[in-house]
């Protein structure tokens, strides 16, 4: 999953971010409204962690212009106004949850859980490609119902692939979902993350046919998943 942090103030920002990152979370952080509004325009993000009390641009502003042009982006508002007029103006904004400063860093993690949860439940609450299962909200797969030990990242290509399991993925698309602003979209991380998925999801160790690579590259593309294994 992929957050962007839009909070001025810089030791709680770094301090969410490194928490987050602790989490498996692809993490991303700007400092004022405006810049935010940009980042969260140009790319993909899961959820949103919005201060209100932001230079440049409120962030009550933020989410509203976020909410008429992402529906799909959860917002979670945080902040030190506590009164119950102004929840309710950043709720009716189009805000998914809130939460008032200062807070526990576990009860955030509790409740971005069930934003994620229920959001999953809109759309696939578990994927399945031939004999792979994923569960996006418990960060879990399997593999003929054995439970596959995956790194944060290698779960974060799995999932994307299985959500497009009829599609040819895109170095490119990978790293704007999995990696934060700060990877180099020229490094071969892309690469090693999918061969030692690839190695961990292989039918066979000692297949060389490629009848049992579940992932697939497509020279000059990308990667898909392969519809002949089983």
């Amino acid at each position: 999953m992929r957050v962007l942090i839009i909070e001025d103030e810089e030791d709680l920002a770094t301090a969410l971010a490194s928490g987050l990152r602790r989490e498996g979370y692809a993490v991303d952080v700007i400092n004022d409204g405006a810049s935010g509004w940009e980042m969260a325009e140009v790319n993909n993000y899961d959820l949103l962690l919005l201060d209100l009390n932001l230079p440049e641009l409120d962030g009550l502003q933020v989410c509203q212009r976020l909410r008429g042009s992402q529906p799909q982006l959860l917002i979670f508002m945080l902040t030190a106004r506590s009164q119950p007029s102004q929840k309710i103006a950043g709720l009716d904004l189009g805000a998914d949850d809130y939460l008032v400063k200062p807070f526990h860093f576990g009860e955030l993690l509790a409740r971005m859980r069930a934003l994620l949860r229920r959001d999953m439940r809109v759309r696939d609450p578990l994927l399945q490609f031939q004999n792979l299962k994923l569960d996006p909200a418990s960060q879990t797969a399997w593999k003929d119902n054995q439970k596959l030990e995956l790194t944060n990242k290698e779960f974060g290509i799995l999932e994307y692939l299985m959500r497009h399991s009829c599609e040819v993925v895109t170095q490119e698309q990978l790293i704007e979902h999995v990696w934060d602003i700060n990877v180099n979209p020229f490094t071969t991380t892309v690469r090693v993350h999918i061969n030692s998925l690839r190695n961990k999801l292989s039918a066979s160790k000692s297949d060389t046919s490629g009848t049992g690579v579940f992932i697939e590259t497509i020279v000059g593309k990308g990667y898909r998943l392969n519809t002949e294994v089983s």
